[in-house]
């Protein structure tokens, strides 16, 4: 039997996740990143489904009462401080005290192994084109091997495509599946490590220019 796939999603909405949706019986392959949780001076391993810039959504393994104030431990040595807002299905959403750097906390360390990273979240125009049209999309996600996009209803599934991002080059890709006005597009080429986290970060300026304004 197939397996659905679940990972850690990140964002850089300043929004601590909300309550996931509910499933429908499928079964999921889970590959989410472990953290560590302290509670009341003990420590604990916790599965982190989702972060964002103000908060996280965790499965923990013992009971977390609402209002419980909280400690995580995202990367070794580096904690930050929030509070159990609500508990539903063994799921947990907490608020951070203070929002955080998520894309400092997808850099890896200069002299360390560089693995993959994740898919991010975030919501920003792509022009998709194929062939003499072009579709003007909202992108939800994007990892260094492609991205989820909602948009035009006329993009045919395994059509080549060319994505234009604000900030990175043409990008050559193929539609991989659809679901609706959803879209998934594989790219042709892994991107840089560097090359997506620049683009990230002239993301999390302008969202927060956007904020101030």
């Amino acid at each position: 039997m197939k397996h659905q796939v679940e990972q850690t999603l990140y964002s850089l909405s300043e929004d601590a996740p909300g309550r996931p949706e509910r499933r429908k019986g499928e079964r999921y392959l889970s590959l989410l990143r472990v953290g560590a949780l302290v509670i009341d001076g003990r420590r604990e391993l916790c599965l982190v489904r989702n972060v964002s810039a103000g908060g996280m959504l965790i499965r923990p393994y013992s009971p977390v009462a609402e209002g419980t104030a909280v400690a995580v431990e995202l990367k070794h040595g580096e904690t930050v401080s929030g509070s159990a807002k609500w508990i539903e299905d063994g799921l947990v959403g907490i608020a951070f005290d203070q929002p955080i750097d998520v894309v400092a906390l997808l850099t890896s360390p200069e002299n360390g192994p560089q693995p993959r990273m994740p898919r991010i979240e975030l919501s920003c125009t792509a022009w998709i084109r194929e062939d003499a049209d072009i579709y003007r999309t909202r992108t939800l996600n994007i990892s260094q091997g492609g991205m989820c996009v909602e948009g035009d209803e006329r993009l045919r599934v395994e059509t080549k495509v060319i994505v234009s991002l604000a900030g990175l080059g043409p990008i050559d890709g193929r539609v991989k599946w659809k679901e609706g006005d959803r879209y998934g597009i594989g790219f042709n080429r892994v991107l840089a490590v560097n090359e997506l986290m620049g683009f990230l970060r002239q993301q999390q300026r302008f969202a927060n220019r956007c904020a101030v304004a």
